[in-house]
């Protein structure tokens, strides 16, 4: 939900937030973000490991950034999310305060408090920077819903104990079920 204040936000006003207050700006609003849940760290958690160790194993070339993490979208100062999980191929996107443009990959896990932003406006967000992979993971409906961008195809769902495919990466396969546990 947005801050409740009538104001066009800029990303100065992210970048000076309150010390401990985390926010993200979409199109001139700051939405609030709340604390995470512990099966949303313990996610997270996962995922990074998970994902930075097929990485280096097979010797790849992209990084892995969990929340909070910055990444500006547009490159242009205009959108600034903290995705739960990013995962960044290019390393020329890469700066000291975040990402600088779409990462390939982007993980968010809904929070209660997350669930109108994370499918409708970050979904329509990450497609148009030009996000190639998206999944929406959301433990209170023990689903995951994956987009995958660059296919032009429609949104897969899969439940938590479904072995899902890592599109940007053909031989990784998750199950979400196997994290929590």
């Amino acid at each position: 939900m947005p801050l409740p204040k009538e104001h066009f936000y800029t990303s100065d006003d992210y970048w000076n937030l309150p010390d401990g207050q985390r926010a993200e700006l979409i199109d001139g609003q700051l939405y609030d973000m709340a604390p995470p849940s512990r099966i949303h760290q313990k996610l997270i958690s996962q995922f990074t490991l998970i994902l930075g160790e097929f990485i280096k194993n097979n010797h790849g070339s992209c990084e892995v950034y969990p929340a909070p993490f910055a990444v500006n979208l547009d490159a242009n100062d205009q959108n600034w999310v903290e995705p739960d999980i990013s995962v960044i191929c290019d390393k020329d996107k890469l700066t000291d305060r975040g990402c600088t443009g779409a990462p390939d990959f982007i993980i968010e896990i809904v929070s209660p408090s997350s669930r109108r932003l994370d499918y409708n406006i970050k979904m329509a967000l990450y497609s148009n920077a030009g996000v190639r992979e998206y999944w929406i993971v959301d433990p209170a409906k023990e689903r995951t819903t994956i987009y995958r961008f660059e296919d032009d195809a429609a949104p897969m769902i899969y439940q938590f104990n479904d072995e899902v495919q890592v599109g940007i990466y053909k031989n990784l396969h998750i199950n979400i079920s196997d994290l929590l546990k």
